[in-house]
């Protein structure tokens, strides 16, 4: 797994950029992307993918503690990431 020193580090080496200016411009767009999201609009990087919010409905549930109690799951907004072409395809 690559943490976010290990991809501040290579953005930094790929592109010439220091470690601290590099720093800033990774949490500069994963701040707006966080922001874009929390007002409610979707976030599209091309052949990258789609971030995006997404309301999960109320529902019944099981209590783990007792599996014989029913409990209500609230209605809840979700953020999710749908995959572009361009990733999919790298990743295959």
């Amino acid at each position: 797994m690559v943490n976010k020193a290990q991809l501040i580090d290579k953005l930094a080496s790929s592109t010439g950029l220091s470690k601290s200016v590099a720093t800033v411009a990774f949490n500069s767009v994963f701040s707006t992307i966080t922001k874009s999201l929390a007002a409610g609009q979707s976030v599209s990087i091309a052949s990258f993918g789609k971030f995006e919010v997404k309301k999960r409905v109320a529902r019944a549930g099981v209590s783990p503690r007792d599996p014989k109690q029913r409990i209500s799951i609230p209605a809840v907004k979700v953020a999710r990431f749908r995959a572009g072409k361009g990733l999919k395809q790298a990743v295959r």
